[in-house]
């Protein structure tokens, strides 16, 4: 036998598989990468309608260092200047208010006037470039200058004012120098010629240098350059407003949008709780994902079929049931239990019939234990006619010869045919509602009818409640060799999946695979479908096939609940219908 119980990895050296599978999972959040292009459209049309009537005018100027020989190499422009204080300067209000002198601005308008100027550096230069923004070309240009102009004229009186305050203190410093030297010559030329005249005329020599000294720093700073620099490049009306353009903002909003959108989608995708792929299915069950059910093309919610409506849950149904042939550990005793994880059991009902269809295809006594002793539906959603009694069943709660059964604790022995057609058929034990159903499941008949696989090329299905809503599938765990788990991945958590396994495997009992399938109509992600039940019909009345196989009206929903007995009467001959047209509903 070939062992196919192993949790399915990729390699890890196939990064293309894997990059194209996150791709694909990125791919289920449409919505928000939807909305994160609609969001970037929106605002490239804000960008390109806000800035088609935008005009930028820009003007260079080149700083200078007050000095006395401009030509003089060791002289480094940028020890004597702070660029980035200049800059500061340059954006002051100060620089504001004498432009808005030269072009009449108001007070009012002085905020508008100056929010307009960006003033910024070249690196690795002493230019600062003055860029205006203005709603016309002319009006860009015009103030462009005006702030240029402003800032080199304050400059000029900053260098100014620092000039005439420094030669002020040197002529403070002097004048009482020089008046004290004065005093010293009209002195010495009344002394008498002699050591005190010697003594005087040394003291006049230090007055006139330290004079001098100040006399040479005066000149020198009146002397000084005091340009404080020059306009490289005047500001002209620009040609063209400043924006990219409408298509050229929708295509950068749609860039940007898409970034934000697969951005959005992949933080969805990092905190969603629910499997992002079948590999992550089998990683938290630690079995394969032996098939994925097609959604149902007719709408009519999962279809237990031979084939007809749909070829291809048909032989999704097939497949499943070849590959858990061959699985040795199911393959040794033929002891199924199907459950779901939560929420409703109607997908894990209707792959229990097919599997157990597919099984009786390939020659095997099948027989279908309905274990759901809270809401038992099989009886009256399945085409069935009275069969033989399990070997065990011999007990005074048996079938009555008109076809009756007594009120007994579930199993009560009473055994059913379901026509698969084509398939051939098989048994089905239908469920009872009890009174106690964990003393009826892990009762010694209960045990006795599941240990009918152990008959040559049999088979049991057992179908279980969901196994996080009730405990009534750990106890059916032991009897049976494998679990079939069956779930819609994007309504149940990985969470959800590894608490199923540490269950099962607590148990005693072993995850041989899960069945996914999409959500049902009419049900939304989290959401099961709240809508009532259709109105009840009798099995084998309208909307099935006679005995004989003629064809009837078209079959009407059924609600998912338990027949009464009024309701069945197995073996009347009008209740066997082909498997490949019966429906199943709301559990």
């Amino acid at each position: 036998m070939i062992e196919t119980n192993r949790p399915a990895a990729a390699p890890a050296d196939d990064e293309p598989d894997l990059l194209r599978d996150q791709f694909r999972q990125l791919l289920r959040y449409r919505r928000l990468i939807g909305a994160g292009i609609g969001i970037g459209l929106l605002g490239g049309v804000y960008l390109g309608i806000s800035t088609a009537d935008t005009y930028v005018a820009t003007a260079d100027v080149v700083l200078r260092a007050p000095t006395d020989d401009p030509f003089n190499p060791s002289l480094a422009p940028d020890k004597a200047i702070n660029i980035g204080s200049e800059r500061q300067v340059a954006l002051s209000s100060s620089i504001a208010n004498e432009a808005a002198k030269k072009l009449g601005v108001s007070s009012s308008g002085f905020a508008a006037l100056r929010s307009g100027l960006q003033v910024t550096n070249p690196p690795q230069t002493m230019v600062l470039r003055f860029t205006y923004t203005a709603s016309s070309p002319k009006e860009a240009a015009k103030r462009a200058n005006a702030m240029t102009e402003a800032y080199l004229l304050k400059r000029q009186e900053s260098l100014d004012a620092t000039r005439d305050k420094m030669v002020k203190g040197y002529k403070e410093q002097r004048d009482p120098v020089a008046k004290q030297l004065d005093e010293l010559s009209k002195e010495i030329a009344r002394m008498p010629a002699g050591a005190g005249r010697d003594a005087a005329s040394s003291s006049k020599t230090d007055l006139q240098s330290e004079v001098g000294g100040y006399n040479g720093k005066i000149t020198k700073l009146e002397a000084l350059d005091m340009t404080p620099g020059r306009v490289t490049s005047a500001a002209t009306a620009p040609p063209g407003a400043d924006g990219p353009g409408i298509l050229m903002s929708l295509a950068l909003g749609a860039a940007v949008g898409l970034a934000l959108g697969l951005l959005a989608a992949w933080v969805r995708l990092v905190f969603d709780p629910a499997p992002r792929s079948e590999g992550d299915v089998a990683r938290a069950l630690r079995a394969p994902v032996l098939g994925y059910l097609p959604r149902d093309r007719t709408g009519g919610g999962p279809l237990l079929a031979a084939g007809e409506a749909d070829p291809r849950l048909a032989e999704e149904y097939r497949s499943v049931a070849f590959r858990l042939a061959y699985d040795s550990r199911f393959a040794d005793r033929r002891r199924l239990l199907v459950v779901a994880p939560r929420g409703s059991s109607e997908t894990a009902a209707a792959v229990a019939v097919n599997l157990a269809a597919s099984f009786a295809e390939t020659g095997k006594d099948v027989l279908l234990i309905e274990a759901d002793l809270r809401t038992p539906v099989l009886a009256s959603q399945l085409p069935t006619d009275a069969g033989g009694r399990p070997r065990w069943s011999q007990t005074p709660g048996s079938p009555t010869p008109g076809g009756r059964h007594s009120d007994t604790e579930w199993p009560d022995g009473r055994q059913l045919v379901v026509d698969a057609g084509e398939s051939g058929s098989f048994d089905l034990i239908p469920g009872e509602r009890a009174r106690n159903v964990p003393r009826a499941l892990t009762s010694a008949r209960a045990t006795r009818l599941i240990s009918e696989a152990d008959s040559p090329n049999s088979t049991v299905v057992v179908l279980a409640p969901p196994v996080l809503s009730y405990a009534d599938a750990l106890a059916l765990v032991d009897r049976v060799d494998g679990v079939l788990v069956v779930a819609d991945p994007r309504a149940v958590h990985r969470s959800d999946l590894s608490r199923i396994r540490e269950l099962i495997s607590g148990a005693g009992g072993t995850v041989l695979g899960a069945v996914l399938h999409a959500p049902l109509p009419g049900e939304k992600r989290g959401r099961k479908d709240k809508s009532g039940p259709a109105p009840t019909g009798p099995a084998g009345g309208p909307g099935t096939q006679g005995g004989a196989g003629r064809p009837v009206s078209q079959p009407q929903p059924i609600p998912y609940e338990r027949a009464e007995p009024e309701q069945h009467i197995p073996g009347d001959g009008t209740d066997t219908v082909a498997l490949r047209t019966v429906r199943m509903g709301r559990r």
